[in-house]
């Protein structure tokens, strides 16, 4: 004759309560502050500049830029710069190139 009222087996791992979300989370901390009467010193921002301006100051300086010098400081392709060019034409900069011993360099004006 079978038992109805078996006894469930037991794991060779004993199981423990499921732990709530506060025991597991690190105590909050608390804020730093300042000693009273001394003004909290923040420091500036960094100034974080556009490729255009990285470009226009290449073409600012009294030798210029070639194209592959600017794709090298930009990392951008050739048609990419060209592009840029126009746009800082549409800014006001006034773009000369001159092409010496094959090379063509540009040069800018900034605007007025």
């Amino acid at each position: 004759m079978t038992s109805i009222n078996k006894k469930p087996q037991q794991t060779a791992f004993p199981t423990s309560p499921k732990r709530g979300l506060a025991s597991t989370q690190a105590p909050a901390r608390k804020s730093r502050r300042t000693r009273p009467g001394i003004p909290a010193v923040k420091a500036a921002p960094p100034v974080k500049t556009s490729k255009r301006d990285q470009l226009a100051a290449l073409l600012l300086r009294d030798e210029g830029a070639t194209i592959e010098q600017l794709i090298g400081a930009l990392g951008w392709l050739p048609h990419t710069v060209r592009a840029a060019l126009t746009g800082l034409k549409k800014l006001g900069y006034s773009i000369d190139s001159d092409k010496i011993d094959g090379l063509r360099t540009y040069r800018a004006i900034g605007p007025k």
